[in-house]
């Protein structure tokens, strides 16, 4: 999965504001798409709910190891890990 870092020195940057960015640089780089995972350091939540349970001496966090296993292929990782959301592009779901 590639991932695509994205800064911002605002500083009411929130998960919304956060989403939209994520969601218009996936649509730049594979057109229709879905966003299979996210994650928000500063709440610690997670979508899907509770997919990082089970991965606690894992390498890879839950909603990552989700979203790879069905096919994303970019995950955007907006200012250093506060918030990630991973997509994968519609195709058969069309």
């Amino acid at each position: 999965m590639k991932t695509i870092q994205v800064n911002s020195s605002e500083s009411d940057w929130d998960f919304f504001t956060s989403k939209k960015l994520a969601d218009a640089v996936a649509n730049a780089m594979l057109g229709e798409n879905v966003c299979m995972s996210w994650y928000d350091k500063g709440e610690d939540r997670e979508s899907p709910a509770h997919v990082s349970e089970c991965h606690n001496d894992c390498d890879m966090p839950g909603y990552i190891d989700y979203a790879a296993s069905r096919g994303a292929e970019i995950k955007v990782d907006v200012n250093d890990g506060a918030f990630v959301f991973c997509y994968r592009p519609i195709g058969e779901f069309a």
